[in-house]
């Protein structure tokens, strides 16, 4: 039942294409997409923090489920994902998005801050890779220079119990934003 109001707060297209994904991931026995996912309500947030922007990074594919709702919520974004393992039916789940979202959307296989190397400015980066401190700090300091003006930087599992490293990696970037639901969300210095 949260699960089912947790939908109707995320913009249709992207509801949908969770729900068909939900479907996909219980046909296939992939247990891990249905626990590892981003949670309808913190996909709410990136949705809304989605809008308006062009050129959005993402540090952690996976299934590839955020990186398909994120080109979802905003029509005219572009999305690229970086993860350095291409994991098992990744394809079949961003192929859930339709073809002009899919158009939209660049998978490298590669680490999050090897990807800032000859990346494009970004007008949101979402960082959801390995939840551990220095990694999450490299990765952050990688993009840094690639963040447009008025940038937003999303951090995933802020707070929980199972990833200290996320917080430690935020205190240690002496970063200042929010917490909304699992995330903590900053706009990029300088902005």
């Amino acid at each position: 039942m949260r699960e089912r109001s947790a939908l109707l707060a995320l913009p249709r297209p992207v509801a949908r294409f969770r729900r068909r994904a939900v479907r996909l991931a219980k046909e296939l026995g992939d247990d891990w997409a249905l626990d590892a996912a981003t949670g309808p309500r913190d996909l709410a947030t990136l949705a809304g923090l989605a809008r308006g922007r062009e050129r959005i990074a993402e540090l952690g594919t996976a299934r590839g489920w955020t990186t398909a709702s994120l080109a979802l919520a905003e029509p005219g974004a572009h999305v690229v994902s970086f993860d350095p393992v291409s994991h098992e039916h990744r394809d079949r789940y961003v192929a859930l998005a339709g073809p002009d979202a899919r158009a939209r959307i660049a998978l490298e296989q590669a680490q999050g801050a090897d990807g800032a190397v000859d990346a494009q400015p970004v007008d949101m980066l979402f960082i959801d890779s390995t939840h551990e401190r220095d990694a999450t700090v490299a990765e952050y300091r990688a993009w840094e220079p690639r963040l447009r003006a008025g940038a937003v930087v999303a951090f995933h599992d802020y707070g929980h119990p199972g990833f200290p490293g996320v917080a430690e990696a935020i205190r240690i970037l002496d970063l200042s934003g929010e917490v909304r639901g699992g995330l903590f969300v900053a706009t990029a210095r300088g902005a």
